[in-house]
């Protein structure tokens, strides 16, 4: 976040995309007005945390002084303001000047005192401006490493040291995070961040692929390496995390008397920015840090490309993912995209494993595939199991689609994630006769009879194949055998 972007009026954690940006003068005096927020309880309030921030050490003496400087003497109410700063937050809150701001509006000794002002018609005036962005000497603020979440160097959250991690510019990454969203509106798609790609579905509401150009897309995947990887999921999660996949969640739930399988909606564009920054904030990034980061993997889509939508869909569907997609939200096409998916969920997977335990079943969940399963008594609460979970869903800012809800009992075929889990994990029928049919048409009629469009047709041939090992490795090796003697 650079010095000329404006306050925000409500001391929230991630500014809305499309606010109002101040031009820079070039001068310190000019940046420094530029970030003065008018007199008033938000404004002034961020002025104090930011004042706070500075203060040589974390006692009240020091807190006092500082907010006396902001104020231009001790006010009566600046004592017991500062021992509810202290009694909130024992330790400094480092790179937190919007968090410590929105702790201070919540406090009623400050509330009174702006209330107070505001009817004698005097308002509160700060008499000077101090950020927490330039320490005074003495202080050096703590961060911590944006990977492991260990003490790092002093200065180690700057935005210049995440440039330099990233391999850019500081304009570079200013460019590349588009925290206003002021890509959206760039006239030539080439000068667009992303190229986009509408797959239609037959019946169903298209899907929009949002890939990100090359250097953005390396940037991504450093954030991802760098700070994403190290974060814990939750177990519940097996989709897009190294040494789990859609046979470990699906084992699981084999051999149980009823599997229970829902689906979300547009699930990556229902991930807020707000979400993502907080991930980033519980992660030990420093505000400013996690401000960039998120707008380094979010995006907001277009106009012109939502009104290219293909058909496809109710007009209520449609409705709701032009309004997901118009929004930022994590693009289905970034690498960062899966990971950041996973960790925004973390609660949502905990209180839906809590919902099925408390009924003495399993939950896991791969990308936007949820899976329920356990004893026959909770085959005969299915309905009421259902609300709940669909309650839980909600809460959690995502929606179900009913129309993909599955209840399946021990008498039918059960799938997780298109595993068969009967008895074991296994490869359903059709699939494998599928499969059979398309390489004895290799053999007879050659591969290029059955490409289909592939741009590599081997590869994808043979990964599917690998997929029927990993589940059953008898009919595996015999598809093996028959994709060997096929002549490329």
């Amino acid at each position: 976040m650079d010095d000329t972007e404006s306050l925000p009026d409500d001391g929230g954690s991630f500014p809305a995309r499309g606010g109002p940006v101040r031009a820079s003068r070039g001068t310190a005096a000019a940046r420094t007005l530029a970030r003065t927020p008018a007199p008033g309880g938000p404004g002034l309030a961020f002025l104090l945390a930011g004042a706070f921030l500075t203060a040589p050490a974390w006692q009240r003496e020091d807190l006092l002084d500082a907010g006396a400087a902001v104020l231009g003497g001790r006010r009566r109410w600046l004592g017991p303001l500062v021992r509810a700063v202290l009694a909130g937050y024992p330790r400094r809150p480092d790179g937190a000047p919007r968090e410590l701001a929105r702790w201070i509006r919540a406090q009623p000794v400050f509330t009174d005192a702006i209330g107070r002002a505001a009817a004698r018609g005097v308002p509160i005036t700060p008499a000077r401006y101090l950020t927490a962005g330039a320490p005074e000497e003495g202080h050096r603020p703590s961060r911590v490493d944006l990977g492991t979440g260990a003490p790092a160097a002093p200065g180690a959250g700057d935005l210049g040291r995440l440039a330099r991690e990233l391999r850019l510019t500081p304009g570079e990454l200013d460019w590349f995070a588009d925290t206003r969203s002021w890509n959206r509106r760039a006239p030539s798609q080439a000068l667009r961040h992303y190229r986009y790609e509408w797959r239609s579905r037959p019946g169903r509401v298209p899907r929009l692929l949002e890939v990100p150009g090359i250097r953005l897309r390396t940037v991504q995947r450093r954030v991802l390496d760098l700070v994403l990887a190290p974060i814990p999921l939750h177990p519940a999660a097996h989709g897009f995390v190294p040494g789990r996949s859609a046979r470990t969640g699906a084992a699981l739930h084999a051999g149980t008397d009823v599997v229970i399988s829902l689906d979300l909606v547009s699930f990556f564009a229902h991930v807020s920015p707000g979400r993502i920054f907080g991930v980033l904030r519980q992660a030990g990034c420093p505000e400013a840090t996690a401000h960039v980061l998120t707008g380094l993997c979010t995006h907001s889509v277009p106009e012109a490309v939502l009104r290219a939508m293909p058909g496809g869909g109710t007009p209520e569907e449609r409705f709701a993912l032009a309004r997901a997609l118009r929004a930022a939200h994590l693009p289905q096409g970034a690498p960062s995209s899966p990971a950041l998916a996973n960790l925004a969920v973390r609660r949502l997977d905990s209180r839906l494993a809590g919902w099925a335990e408390a009924a003495g079943g399993t939950y896991t969940r791969y990308a936007d595939d949820l899976a329920f399963s356990g004893p026959a008594g909770l085959a005969r609460r299915a309905d009421a199991f259902l609300r709940g979970a669909e309650r839980i869903v909600a809460a959690e800012g995502h929606e179900v689609n009913r129309h993909k809800t599955r209840v399946r009992s021990a008498a039918t075929r059960q799938t997780v994630t298109g595993v068969v889990v009967n008895a074991h994990p296994n490869v359903a029928r059709a699939d494998y006769d599928a499969l059979k049919a398309t390489l004895y048409n290799c053999l007879v009629h050659g591969p290029e009879s059955q490409r289909r469009g592939q741009a590599d047709f081997r590869a994808h041939l043979g990964g599917r194949i690998s997929w029927v090992e990993s589940l059953n490795p008898l009919r595996g090796r015999k598809l093996r055998e028959a994709f060997d003697r096929i002549g490329w």
